[in-house]
């Protein structure tokens, strides 16, 4: 089988720990290799804070400028399945430098757009080096790196995994504010550059491995299917959830996925190999990636979202309050890099889940007046327990397999981790939604007539006001009201929704329990501690 003939010649070409001819040389690949994986993902978070300038620069309405952030998410979600065969085809070190090179140019497009609808253009190619980029980083380090020192190089690698999306809104927000808002991409120009010249320098070869001919059916349909599935999840809220436009997505992504499902099951060369979740290691990993992932994306989306819409905070102000979160979590992935390669994944994991949750369950405390300090507290502990959690489970999925699938199940990893951020997301924002509008009514129906408080209030703003017409003092204290009463109902949905986040990574308590080194046993074969 063609399969069988790649995994063979994946063999030969290189294995863990050979470093591809540089036995031991492997802490500089390594580094070199964090960059384009650093600024793909920062690019995925650093325009959010720049999207009202650019609406007001090009003088264009939301609903267009918004396509900035979602066409790139969506051509990430297309790209990421060709890459497993694409490094078997090109060698991953030769499609690593053309996907940082096509990255850049793609940087360099954003730079010089002259309205909207040529930097989204841009934003496509910019998103098609950067999604083959983190998929093509994860198998380069699983062959570059001894089986004994993966926790370590992991570690190294989570940098860009966690602190990247964590800094994007402070240097974006910086950026916007204090230099040019070009500068979000420009500032990729002199960085991809240098990647490149190191990465021809310093990256080990990695030879085509016999990839076989293109499953175009299983790559169209994984297009198609993760097109539509990211495109609903990421306007549901906008569209209606029950639009037409949505419902025919959804539809068009089951049919989509379900008949690629059928094809990678029966082509002899599949463009995803499904078969990697026959061992258990990877498929538990993967179950607790997703519940890690949602609780990592909706701090990260819903903390800042809470400190500009409550707090009234500017962007460069959250970034600054999210910094120390963002700097604990980096400091730390070096350190859980080696306890996993000392005590295994399983201790390091339950316990990283148990106190994420038990912080995520302290911010459904927050309030207006909650003090910054105890804010940050929380989020420093959050960043420490998430990435106790995250590295061991990044790490297990594919530490478990044979060497010759680590490519194309990198891939799949990448692709689970996007869509449940996603899907994260949507589902949260939609809960939230939900509970705000459900906390208004009830806080409205107190705000009454007879109310002994509401009748106190107007008497004070009637004071306040210096008298005047009885009419004009109701309808200004009456908006002021209905302001406070409307904040109030945001900040118990959002309080209501960390509860939910403590839910979904306690969830994740549970397959973190069968986690487990491994060393590319048989399926079915777990590997001891």
């Amino acid at each position: 089988m063609a399969g069988r003939e790649r995994g063979e010649a994946a063999k030969g070409a290189s294995r863990p720990g050979d470093g591809g001819g540089r036995q031991g040389s492997w802490v500089i690949p390594v580094l070199v290799a964090l960059i384009g994986a650093f600024m793909s993902i920062l690019d995925s978070s650093i325009v959010n804070v720049a999207i009202p300038t650019i609406m007001h620069v090009f003088n264009t309405d939301t609903s267009t400028v918004e396509w900035v952030v979602t066409i790139y998410m969506l051509a990430l979600g297309v790209v990421v399945p060709l890459s497993g065969w694409l490094g078997d085809k090109l060698g991953f070190k030769r499609l690593y430098i053309l996907a940082l090179a096509l990255f850049t140019f793609g940087s360099l497009l954003c730079t010089l757009s002259w309205n909207v609808d040529s930097l989204i253009a841009a934003r496509v190619v910019q998103a098609l080096g950067g999604g083959l980029i983190m998929p093509t980083t994860m198998a380069m380090v699983y062959r570059m790196v001894p089986q004994e020192r993966i926790g370590s190089a992991m570690g190294v690698l989570g940098i860009a995994l966690f602190v990247a999306p964590a800094i994007g809104p402070t240097l974006g927000g910086y950026l916007v504010e204090y230099v040019d808002w070009r500068w979000i991409f420009t500032i990729n120009l002199p960085i991809g550059v240098l990647g490149v010249l190191l990465s021809l320098v310093y990256l080990p070869d990695f030879p085509p491995a016999g990839a076989g001919s293109l499953d175009i059916g299983g790559a169209v349909t994984a297009a198609v299917g993760l097109f539509t599935l990211l495109l609903a999840l990421s306007k549901g809220a906008d569209w209606g959830w029950t639009s037409e436009a949505i419902v025919l997505l959804f539809y068009t992504s089951a049919v989509s996925l379900g008949l690629f499902v059928y094809l990678e099951l029966t082509c002899p060369n599949p463009l995803l190999e499904l078969r990697v979740f026959r061992y258990p290691a990877f498929t538990l990993a993967n179950l607790m990636v997703v519940a890690t992932t949602i609780g990592l994306f909706g701090g990260i989306f819903y903390i800042p979202l809470f400190l500009q819409t409550v707090r009234g905070l500017g962007a460069m102000e959250t970034g600054m309050l999210s910094m120390p979160g963002a700097l604990a979590s980096a400091l730390m992935m070096p350190v859980t890099g080696r306890l996993y390669d000392r005590i295994g994944p399983r201790l390091m994991a339950v316990a990283g889940l148990l106190v994420a949750a038990l912080t995520t369950y302290q911010f459904h405390n927050l309030d207006v007046i909650t003090p910054d300090r105890v804010l940050v507290t929380w989020m420093v502990l959050r960043s420490i327990s998430i990435s106790f959690a995250s590295m061991p489970a990044q790490t297990a999925a594919l530490a478990g397999l044979p060497p010759e699938l680590v490519g194309r199940a990198s891939a799949m990893t990448n692709i689970i981790n996007r869509v449940s951020g996603s899907f994260g997301i949507a589902i949260l924002t939609s809960i939230l939604n939900h509970r705000t509008a459900l906390h208004s009514m009830q806080l409205a129906g107190q705000v009454t007539a007879d109310n002994p408080a509401v009748v106190d209030f107007f008497q004070r703003a009637g004071v306040y006001l210096g008298g005047g017409a009885a009419e004009q003092v109701k309808s200004l204290a009456t908006t002021y009201l209905a302001a406070k009463v409307s904040q109030a109902a945001f900040v118990r949905g959002i309080d209501d929704l960390f509860i939910i986040m403590t839910t979904f990574t306690l969830v994740g308590v549970l397959p973190a329990f069968f986690l487990r080194k491994g060393s590319g046993g048989r399926p079915g074969i777990g590997v001891s501690e």
